[in-house]
């Protein structure tokens, strides 16, 4: 990417091939002779690109239960980054971060550049979301997150450049740490979700998403449920029962599906649905590189990914009856696949590359903090 000597990379966890693990996959195949540092490895979920250079990672994965139960450790993570010893030759730290990759430690002299995902999320927003509403529960977890939060804005203060992942996270960035930071959007596999050649669609309408609370797929079960429409849900995760329980039989969970067949539900659905607030989104944007349009919450990164009227419709409020309004309006909309595609294709791998080297360049340019 530029003519630096040594590069580390840093990344929270590694136990999945998501969003984040998108990015780093091809900030890997710039950097193979890259050390990667993070708290969980799991070489068996993630891509060739990442497992194949020396990872270290930290010792709560020697923990009984950490593999399985990572989240519960959350308030020794911040020690656990800040226990990594980096080489004094490290010329870059490139941190992928939602949560406390940042914290690394760069060695005297060395730059370091966050491609920031979103201040954490935990500590900073959405805590009912993820550790529910009990009240003498919260009470013993905002003290938790106190302190997580001071931690997290002084590990921010470790950081020479912050690039965010869309203009949404870059104002938190800015409200949470106090720093500025220029936005690049990650990137889309364009040249691997694609149209097929039949066109059109087999009627039914589609959610990709993990199941869990704040993706708000309980309101697209809701709003189906009662119009009768075919919905499929691609995905796994702790509200798949729940959910289950509170679906008609037109709403089909067909759990985990690869990536080949991710894009033939992509290819064939008549609309991708949206009903959680992202902080930029990926999902959708695979979707529209298909060709199809979106139906999606107005809030968050994906007013940024999706153009109202042309590539997909919002709605304003997180119901039912609003989610089911804006697919009846989506259904009398006369959609441009070409268009739909042709939008997508700003988000492409080849141009989050060329805006991160923009980027380190700049960092290594630059005067340090």
């Amino acid at each position: 990417m530029s003519r630096v000597r040594k590069v580390v990379l840093a990344h929270d966890w590694l136990n999945g091939m998501r969003g984040g693990e998108r990015c780093l996959d091809l900030i890997c195949q710039e950097y193979p002779q890259a050390d990667l540092y993070t708290l969980l490895f799991r070489p068996e979920l993630v891509s060739d690109a990442i497992r194949n250079r020396k990872v270290h990672v930290s010792g709560l994965q020697r923990v009984p239960g950490f593999r399985a139960h990572y989240r519960w450790f959350l308030p020794l993570f911040p020690m656990a980054i800040e226990s990594f010893r980096v080489p004094a030759d490290v010329d870059l730290v490139l941190s992928t971060s939602h949560c406390v990759a940042k914290g690394l430690v760069p060695p005297p002299g060395a730059r370091h550049l966050c491609y920031c995902f979103t201040p954490m999320r935990y500590a900073w927003s959405m805590q009912a979301d993820y550790f529910g509403r009990n009240r003498f529960k919260r009470a013993v977890i905002d003290r938790m997150l106190a302190r997580l939060r001071t931690w997290d804005r002084t590990a921010s203060e470790r950081v020479d450049r912050f690039v965010a992942i869309s203009r949404h996270v870059q104002r938190r960035i800015e409200k949470y740490y106090g720093r500025e930071s220029t936005v690049v959007y990650p990137p889309v596999a364009t040249r691997f979700f694609t149209p097929d050649e039949r066109g059109g669609h087999d009627g039914f309408d589609l959610i990709v998403s993990a199941l869990v609370p704040y993706k708000r797929v309980d309101l697209a079960v809701r709003a189906y449920s009662q119009t009768g429409r075919p919905l499929k849900i691609a995905g796994v995760g702790t509200d798949l029962a729940v959910l289950k329980d509170i679906a008609a039989p037109n709403v089909a969970f067909l759990g985990h599906v690869p990536d080949e067949h991710i894009r033939e539900l992509y290819r064939r659905c008549r609309f991708l649905v949206f009903p959680g607030e992202e902080d930029f989104g990926i999902v959708p944007l695979e979707a529209q590189a298909c060709g199809k349009p979106v139906v999606a919450y107005g809030q968050g990164g994906l007013l940024e990914t999706v153009v109202a009227g042309q590539t997909g419709l919002f709605f304003d409020q997180q119901t039912p009856e609003a989610l089911a309004d804006a697919v009846g309006r989506a259904e009398h909309v006369a959609w441009d696949p070409a268009a739909i595609r042709r939008h997508a294709e700003e988000f492409s791998e080849a141009r989050f590359l060329a805006g991160l080297r923009a980027e380190i360049a700049k960092v290594m340019e630059g005067p340090g903090r």
